[in-house]
């Protein structure tokens, strides 16, 4: 039967007929069947067999084609960023020695710990310099830290305005890195005032307690 005549055939059709013809359908002689049974009937089989198919494997299928996507997207940008990185390797570089010039400079304003009582000295001096008064001297316990030490020392001095703004300047001025916490002011005497810091000076660790605390922290690890 030619396709046209097919279609006319289809369209004289009526579902009651179609009804009828599912009824006297062989199953055993499928090659008989009415035209539009054995369409519907291939209509299914193809719906069954395409599901069966994506949820079997077409579906695991894309989803592996998705991550692999995401992969790919993720491997582009890691290569671009290498990219730049090479492209900059010069400029990185040269970053990289500034730094190191720059810890250099700062780690020379650290005192090592022969240095340290000089440094206590200027410190001291620095006040007395300004015309003031020491209450309170008291050096704390030193905290070490990864590669420099801390030492804290509680001070009371009483001057004037001016010579404590003059104090504090000099400190800062001087060679060695000192800094002042815990600043607390108050009256003393008609034209006096006292002040209570903590003045924190630093010095870098030498080689030995540098090797001692890696020693320690390998045998934390290995705890």
């Amino acid at each position: 039967m030619s396709a046209p005549n097919v279609l006319q055939g289809l369209r004289g059709l009526s579902f009651e007929q179609v009804v009828n013809d599912f009824r006297q359908m062989d199953p055993n002689d499928p090659g008989v069947w009415p035209v539009v049974p054995r369409i519907i009937v291939l209509a299914v089989l193809f719906i069954v067999v395409v599901g069966c198919a994506w949820w079997f494997d077409w579906n695991a299928q894309l989803d592996t084609l998705e991550q692999r996507r995401q992969e790919e997207v993720k491997l582009k940008d890691e290569w671009l960023g290498k990219k730049r990185q090479a492209v900059n390797l010069d400029e990185y570089k040269r970053q990289l020695a500034d730094i190191d010039r720059q810890f250099g400079a700062l780690l020379r304003q650290l005192p090592n710990r022969s240095e340290m009582e000089a440094l206590l000295v200027d410190v001291n001096q620095a006040g007395r310099g300004r015309g003031l008064q020491f209450e309170l001297w008291k050096p704390g316990t030193e905290s070490v830290k990864e590669f420099y030490a801390e030492l804290p020392i509680q001070l009371r001095v009483t001057g004037s305005y001016a010579d404590l703004g003059n104090f504090a300047a000099d400190v800062a001025k001087l060679p060695r890195i000192v800094t002042l916490r815990d600043i607390a002011i108050e009256a003393a005497g008609a034209n006096g005032l006292k002040m209570d810091a903590s003045a924190v000076t630093y010095r870098y660790l030498d080689d030995e307690e540098v090797a001692k605390q890696k020693r320690e922290k390998s045998a934390a690890v290995k705890k």
